[in-house]
């Protein structure tokens, strides 16, 4: 996931710098989950290659939206809370099919 997740944020990213430098400020103050954390719990829990990164922020809250490709060719989209790192919505189809079994990271 490393190489397109880092394609994904240098293309997708439309913010300016200082957007950016707060976040890192938050994320190691720990007000903001770092975003490898998110990456970790996807990879460990569904299958699929990040296909594109964003974060949100609105009236204070952080919240990263990550879209991956699934092994069938789905595009599903998963929202999670910035300050938590808790899912909070996931879009798509077929997204059973995406999840991995439990205990089978890889």
């Amino acid at each position: 996931m490393g190489g397109a997740l880092l394609a994904a944020i240098l293309i997708g990213s439309a913010v300016g710098d200082q957007h950016w430098e707060t976040l890192h400020s938050e994320v190691r103050r720990g007000e903001v989950v770092p975003l490898e954390t998110i990456l970790d719990w996807l990879e460990a829990n569904y299958l699929g290659d990040v296909l594109e990164v964003e974060v949100e922020r609105e009236q204070g809250l952080v919240e990263y939206e990550i879209k991956l490709l699934g092994p069938q060719g789905q595009v599903v989209e998963f929202e999670f809370d910035g300050h938590n790192g808790r899912l909070m919505k996931i879009e798509g189809v077929r997204i059973n099919e995406m999840r991995r079994p439990q205990g089978m990271t890889p």
